[in-house]
């Protein structure tokens, strides 16, 4: 289940000359009486997509994958997946929660539209994960270079490495059928990566 943050934020659509389309409206806060929405947190995620250029980059990548007369895009579709799970969601059907907000994240496709896409990426996956691969470098390098300073790369080299230390961790739950970990426990067994970005973990 998708829960919406309870904070509400005023909406007012935003207008950019000579700039990029969007793949999410752009929204800004408004003080005076209008339409409100209550998940605002969602409005940090969308001006992340378009921010990085992870909307322009994806949409670009799986160009492949839509059809001459589709209405809704792959890119578009992969994104509001990627929201539903940023609110909380855990199934298909929890997009009616960004499906149920247009001001905030647009048209968002059917759950049948969702389904044959998935279907359709799938069908090749080697080239739609190389091509949506290819999409989240390009947006994390934009990302990494609007950082600066702050970007976990900065002054990283071969003598002054970013360490990343593997571990595991035991998550116990209990089953009747499966065998016992060596501490004769039964669970999960997640390998957790760790980086060590400096004494201030910038």
């Amino acid at each position: 289940m998708v829960f919406a943050t309870t904070s509400k934020i005023r909406l007012k659509r935003s207008t950019l000359r000579g700039k990029p389309s969007r793949t999410y409206p752009g929204l800004h806060i408004d003080t005076r009486p209008s339409n409100a929405v209550g998940q605002a947190g969602g409005m940090l995620l969308t001006e992340t997509v378009h921010a990085s250029g992870l909307g322009h980059h994806l949409k670009t990548a799986l160009a492949p994958w839509k059809k001459p007369f589709a209405i809704h895009d792959p890119a578009k579709i992969l994104l509001d997946l990627a929201i539903t799970l940023g609110l909380g969601g855990d199934a298909l059907s929890d997009t009616t929660a960004v499906r149920d907000e247009p001001d905030l994240y647009g048209p968002v496709a059917s759950n049948p539209t969702i389904t044959r896409i998935i279907y359709a990426l799938a069908g090749d996956a080697d080239r739609s994960l190389t091509a949506i691969n290819q999409a989240r470098a390009a947006a994390r390098a934009c990302v990494w270079e609007l950082a600066g300073t702050h970007a976990p790369h900065h002054d990283v080299y071969a003598r002054d490495p970013s360490i990343i230390d593997i571990d595991a961790s035991l998550v116990t739950s209990h089953s009747e059928k499966a065998r016992p970990t060596y501490k004769k426990g039964f669970g999960f067994h997640p390998l957790l990566a760790f980086i060590d970005h400096g004494d201030w973990g910038l």
